[in-house]
């Protein structure tokens, strides 16, 4: 029942940015955490940042530090991740997810996807 769609992604160049959209549907998300990842070509996929929906606290993977920044609009069920300074080794398909409590690293503890949204950096 609980839909997510990603939307956002696209062709940009090295140092561009993009900012992308997870519109969450289907029961209310109190006590729930929302988080992107991103699965480069031929790599695992990997925690990117999450945000809890009721508080608004954020969490980043190191190596997202600084570049993203992720952000919730409670009034329009979703989600914005905004990716800056994008790099070449930024390109993946990103992913919006959700769990309920706080946010984990672990793909596997989320139980809810969407499809994904293509993020390609040229150089």
């Amino acid at each position: 029942q609980v839909q997510l769609v990603e939307s956002g992604g696209g062709l940009v160049q090295a140092g561009g940015s993009l900012r992308l959209s997870c519109a969450a549907s289907g029961r209310t998300f109190s006590g729930y955490n929302i988080a992107w990842f991103r699965q480069p070509p031929g790599k695992e996929r990997e925690f990117v940042a999450a945000v809890s929906w009721s508080g608004g606290s954020t969490d980043y993977a190191d190596s997202m530090k600084g570049r993203f920044t992720i952000s919730r609009d409670n009034a329009k069920n979703t989600v914005y991740l905004q990716l800056n300074s994008l790099k070449p080794e930024d390109t993946a398909v990103y992913f919006c997810a959700v769990r309920y409590g706080a946010y984990a690293l672990s793909q596997w503890a989320y139980a809810y996807w969407g499809q994904g949204t293509q993020v390609t950096v040229s150089s």
